[in-house]
């Protein structure tokens, strides 16, 4: 009995701790501290029960998520069952490696299985699966800046393996049968790896950035619940109020205006409705002004975002499924004309490769039109900020019912403001110009295809068993 509670007891803790270390808006510093109740019980008990106190634990845990992407997002029920109950299903099978490493006298291993395992994982979505990097538990550290500057060297991978390799080393450091010199080994190597990613983070953020630098207005005015056709009496009246909020941001010295998605619908024939007055203005005033909208060319819809007043046109290239299913995914780059300002569409920030891409090809600031949920306002966000710090760039963001954000290379939010239907927001930020990519931006994911050969080794090393002396 007191085995049964006191493996109850751990599997409640870790998906408490993991409901609220994670999440739409979660509290950064229990992501450290989740899988700990777990694996101090893992090494005292069968593999079944290490096995279902993992998967116990991450679904009981992730199960808030449950209605945002069944009902938010529209996603399949399936296909949640699948992300859920999938990866429950695999940090639970972590968990049990983790068990064998220690009693098989691999304490080493075991300190770097779950890291580099659960690494594995998200890579592993992130490379295959449809929602990019969108599944992983680096965003909830994303507004402690020291530590986010690691993803500058090695993507969002490099916060993950951090976060869960302090409940690693801990329990390891108090399993039964790891002599004194193994402990001083695991909890010294992981001293190592921890003041070494502080040490970098500090410095990285007192490096005096570049004096190059944008002012970038972002705007979300008032406007009607649904998509709004350019040519009907709402359409009009939002156009006019958005030239009166560009002529306001351009008195006060910015160069880039950024509008959110899909503000309007337009087609061939109604979408001078909407050039014509922001060409007009965006030309007098010496601006650049993105707006994000449906627009239908033909047979054919995409989800734009247009410079003006030069015109380029640039299609989302990530869609999200089930939402999205009538618009077809662009496959252009485009920056504005003889700037290095590139860009982009809400879901496609949730791509590293993306954000790579528009790096290496010279862009050094990311214009955004975005549309949010509301509820997931921060995280959205802050996903964004640290594509912006993994590749050295600054990030302009511009969604409707979210949060504005503008935000430097480094992760610092340099202005915000929440958005919503029923009001008109703007803010105006100054944001670096970093010239140069990062580690990351070099690299890619070398730290991720790192960690899915250091997994294998640990698979390896909990199949193989001593001899007997």
């Amino acid at each position: 009995m007191k085995r049964f509670l006191f493996a109850a007891l751990a599997i409640v803790t870790s998906a408490l701790l993991w409901h609220f270390g994670t999440g739409l808006r979660p509290l950064p510093g229990l992501a450290f501290l989740a899988p700990l109740p777990v694996l101090l019980l893992v090494p005292r008990a069968s593999a079944v029960t290490a096995f279902l106190a993992g998967y116990l634990s991450w679904l009981g845990g992730e199960l808030t998520m449950w209605s945002y992407f069944t009902e938010t997002l529209e996603q399949p029920v399936p296909v949640t069952v699948l992300l859920l109950g999938g990866t429950a299903l695999l940090y639970g099978g972590i968990v049990t490696v983790t068990r064998a490493l220690l009693l098989r006298g691999r304490p080493g291993l075991a300190v770097v299985a779950l890291p580099a395992g659960w690494v594995t994982v998200e890579f592993l979505l992130a490379v295959a699966g449809p929602f990019g990097a969108w599944w992983s538990i680096a965003y909830t550290q994303a507004d402690v800046l020291p530590l986010i500057q690691t993803t500058s060297l090695t993507g969002v991978w490099g916060v993950t393996f951090a976060i869960l390799l302090v409940p690693s080393a801990i329990s390891v450091f108090v399993a039964p049968e790891v002599t004194p010199a193994q402990r001083l080994r695991a909890v010294g190597g992981t001293a190592v790896v921890l003041i070494a990613v502080g040490a970098f983070g500090f410095w990285r953020l007192a490096v005096p950035q570049e004096h190059d630098s944008a002012r970038v207005g972002l705007v979300a005015v008032a406007q009607p619940p649904d998509y709004v056709p350019v040519d009907s009496a709402d359409g009009r009246d939002m156009v006019a109020r958005v030239v009166v909020e560009i002529e306001r941001l351009a008195d006060q010295g910015a160069q880039a205006v950024v509008l959110p998605e899909k503000s309007w619908r337009a087609d061939d024939s109604t979408l001078a409705v909407l050039s014509g007055p922001l060409t007009e203005v965006a030309a007098r005033r010496n601006i650049q002004v993105i707006a994000g909208l449906i627009l239908t060319s033909g047979e054919i819809s995409y989800n734009a975002a247009i410079d003006y007043p030069s015109g380029v046109q640039y299609a989302k290239h990530y869609l999200i499924r089930g939402l999205e299913d009538e618009h077809t995914p662009g496959t252009q780059w485009q920056n504005v004309p003889g700037r290095p300002w590139a860009l982009a569409v809400c879901y496609d920030l949730d791509h590293p490769d993306l954000v790579l891409a528009n790096q290496r090809r010279g862009a050094t600031l990311l214009l955004v039109p975005a549309l949010d949920f509301t509820d997931d306002y921060w995280l959205h966000s802050r996903m964004a900020v640290q594509r912006g710090v993994e590749s050295g760039m600054g990030v302009a963001r511009a969604p409707q019912l979210g949060e504005l954000v503008a935000s430097d290379s480094r992760g610092h939010v340099l202005a915000s403001a929440p958005t919503d239907v029923t009001v008109t927001r703007a803010i105006v930020a100054d944001i670096p110009l970093t010239s140069g990519g990062t580690v990351y931006a070099r690299f890619g994911n070398w730290f991720g295809w790192t960690c899915v050969a250091l997994f294998g080794v640990t698979l390896g090393g909990a199949a193989w068993r001593k001899r007997s002396p």
